[in-house]
């Protein structure tokens, strides 16, 4: 999936700015354009993965034209990312993890006093420190 991004240009004393439009608040900086426009790369999947935790809707990219045209990036440069369609594969997936008995014990005791399964216990810790 490729979002359009929109470069401010940066000078000797400032980043390049880029927001990625179609991604609501998601922008980012770097100090050189190559830089800036991996941290897009980077904004942009962190935006929509947080995005899928909070069960909201994931925009579809706009044309690149449509924010060209837009007059609050009169004078900016303008781009795509690639966002890696995986991140926003929520197919279940059985893996296999090798954990101490001790451990184990420990994990499935505070599992089930949270009602849940060990591997939704699992996903929930994982998706609770992700919002940290």
């Amino acid at each position: 999936m490729r979002y359009p991004i929109a470069i401010e240009p940066g000078t000797g004393a400032t980043a390049f700015g880029v927001v990625v439009p179609d991604l609501p608040g998601c922008f980012s900086a770097g100090d050189t354009l190559d830089e800036a426009v991996a941290a897009a790369e980077e904004a942009a999947a962190a935006w929509i993965d947080a995005a899928l935790d909070t069960g909201q809707a994931i925009p579809p990219p706009s044309g690149l034209e449509s924010i060209r045209h837009n007059p609050d990036f009169q004078g900016w440069l303008f781009g795509v990312v690639a966002v890696d369609p995986a991140v926003m594969d929520d197919t279940v997936e059985r893996v296999n993890i090798t954990l101490p008995r001790r451990v184990l014990r420990r994990l499935d005791a505070r599992a089930r006093a949270a009602g849940e399964t060990r591997s939704g216990f699992i996903a929930h810790l994982t998706l609770e420190e992700a919002a940290r």
